[in-house]
């Protein structure tokens, strides 16, 4: 029997970023974390300051640039020259899901992105979430959660969710905001995110430890 997976998708200012690395703290299991999930456009290219909610700098690419910067996030720089695209979409799904080869073979994890409640989709004792919220209130969030003014978090909001959801699409022709990939939809904005980890917390304890 597979060891339990918690998967969480977040849209920008929901706090994944917080919420998904505490919960993996406070169960004991691996934590899995985003790769590069590249912006299709440069429209984002002045959001070069530390995102935690959004894009990161290297995340902010040309088109061209795009599945070169996803394999030098994946770890094989060494194996594709810096700039050399790959070749196709089914190379690209290699590069996401290669570090979820460990709880595809059975191992528990937390796991924040990767399209992963579609990429587990079938997999037993897992747990689907995704955090979502009002765009105002994610907003407010955002600019706590990454000390930025709230201007700026919503320019990085637009960028960050667009760019995610492509990401999905293309990859996998399904909608990251489809509330039919999920078990739980929680609203993170309405509660302290303290909360919500609890609350995940107690999610897993009642519905995986018993499945």
């Amino acid at each position: 029997m597979p060891e339990p997976v918690v998967t969480i998708s977040a849209a920008y200012g929901a706090g994944g970023s917080v919420v998904a690395p505490a919960l993996a703290e406070r169960l004991g299991w691996p934590f899995i974390d985003r790769m590069v999930t590249a912006d299709l456009s440069s429209d984002a290219a002045g959001l070069a300051t530390p995102s935690t909610e959004g894009l990161v700098k290297g995340e902010v690419t040309p088109p061209s640039r795009l599945l070169a910067g996803l394999a030098r996030s994946a770890g094989v720089a060494a194996m594709t020259p810096p700039m050399q695209p790959l070749d196709t979409d089914v190379e690209l799904r290699e590069l996401t899901e290669s570090a979820l080869r460990p709880v595809i073979a059975g191992g528990a994890a937390v796991v924040l992105g990767r399209a992963a409640a579609v990429v587990l989709a079938g997999r037993a004792r897992t747990l689907h979430v995704r955090l979502h919220g009002p765009e105002e209130r994610r907003i407010v969030q955002a600019a706590r959660l990454e000390n930025i003014d709230e201007a700026h978090a919503r320019v990085r909001m637009a960028e960050t969710d667009r760019a995610r959801n492509l990401f999905v699409r293309r990859l996998y022709r399904r909608d990251p905001e489809d509330a039919s990939l999920y078990q739980l939809v929680i609203d993170s904005t309405l509660f302290p995110l303290d909360s919500v980890i609890n609350l995940l917390a107690d999610s897993v304890a009642l519905t995986l430890s018993t499945s």
